[in-house]
């Protein structure tokens, strides 16, 4: 039976990312999933597709490395400050001038680090502060857009609502690395990533400096038209750019393996198998489990949860699950019950960052890879 699924799931998870490819869903993907089968762990990954749809793309393979966008906040800046709640003694409470070591305008004095994670700040979802401060200068840039999240006006009263905020997860960003004392991408690798063998496949691209990257080979994302380039190894988020390629919400970059691996560190961690190094286990797992009374489909501390219909996860991801989706068409999903994780990476934004085949192809994609996994 065991052979049989091994089976199943290879044939089927391949013939599906190579449908996504063939529909333009993306030019080239990558797939892991972490389950059990025959009482052992096992992990399996998939590839399909070439890096780019120009003749100079190249197959995908293990090794590719794609733009994770949005799969920074959980992946980096959400572990980061786990990292600072043990060693700094941290209270999710403190408000945002504590974070930030500085004042802040009277409508956000009431802004806490638990509602920066759980994305009920009140602020906005997104501004295009890059128009702004096209140089790319990020030791000019990083106090300038600083200074305008926190002169934007909120769009709710704090801790009122639930918004999804890049803006939120700036300051986040900003405020790690006051406290840390060091860059945001330095701090990860040293006290994540380096400690568990992931960072050759989990890092930033800070724009400075691109040394060691040489022979990497970059998923292509999308034709900026204000680069006037395609996209390929340089972050995609514009905001994220102009502040040098490191920012608390978009920049980190991996493959298949690391962002597999880490995501199977974070399941056994969350079912007691594992003792995180960095963190505590306990505020890992206040931080994956929705509070009491949460609405479904809303945030915990710094990982997304499914929507109770329409779900990117599918109809038949367990309740309980988090998880993440990237702009550029990545995501992860991790289902305690099932004691199973599903990981995809894509460049749907190439070339066109209004290419939004993904909306259909994840619910797809992950309700047959569930029901695979259920058959047992």
């Amino acid at each position: 039976m065991a052979k049989k699924r091994k089976k199943d799931v290879e044939k089927t998870v391949k013939r599906l990312l190579l449908e996504g490819v063939e529909n333009q869903v993306f030019s080239g993907a990558t797939a892991g999933i972490v389950a059990k089968t025959a009482g052992k762990r096992k992990t399996w990954f998939f590839t399909a597709g070439f890096t780019s749809w120009l003749p100079t793309g190249t197959e995908v393979n293990k090794a590719t490395v794609f733009d994770l966008a949005s799969l920074t906040k959980p992946l980096a800046t959400t572990l980061a400050v786990l990292c600072l709640l043990r060693d700094h003694h941290l209270s999710l409470d403190i408000g945002l001038a504590t974070l930030l070591g500085r004042e802040v305008p009277s409508d956000k004095e009431g802004i806490t680090l638990r509602q920066l994670l759980c994305h009920r700040s009140g602020l906005p979802a997104h501004r295009e502060f890059y128009h702004k401060l096209q140089e790319c200068d990020s030791a000019v840039n990083g106090p300038a857009m600083l200074a305008m999240v926190l002169a934007e006006p909120l769009a709710y009263p704090p801790g009122s609502q639930t918004l999804y905020s890049d803006l939120g997860f700036l300051l986040l960003g900003w405020g790690v690395e006051r406290l840390a004392g060091q860059p945001l991408d330095h701090f990860v690798r040293e006290k994540i990533y380096a400690p568990l063998g992931l960072a050759d496949h989990l890092f930033f691209m800070p724009l400075a400096d691109h040394a060691g990257h040489e022979a990497t080979v970059f998923a292509s994302t999308e034709e900026c038209s204000w680069r006037d380039r395609v996209l390929r190894g340089e972050v995609s988020d514009d905001n994220t750019w102009v502040l040098g390629g490191v920012a608390g919400q978009a920049g980190l970059f991996g493959d298949i393996v690391g962002v597999t691996a880490l995501v199977s560190h974070l399941l056994d961690q969350w079912q007691g198998r594992e003792e995180p190094g960095a963190y505590d286990s306990a505020h890992l797992r206040s931080f994956l489990t929705r509070p009491a009374g949460a609405a479904p489909g809303s945030f915990t501390l710094g990982f997304d949860t499914p929507a109770p219909t329409g779900s990117s996860a599918g109809a038949l991801v367990s309740p309980t699950s988090v998880g993440h989706l990237g702009f550029t068409g990545t995501s992860f999903w991790i289902d305690p019950e099932r004691d199973a994780a599903v990981v995809l990476l894509t460049n749907r934004v190439h070339p066109r960052r209004d290419n939004e085949r993904i909306k259909a192809f994840r619910p797809l994609f992950h309700d047959a890879v569930w029901a695979l996994l259920d058959k047992g």
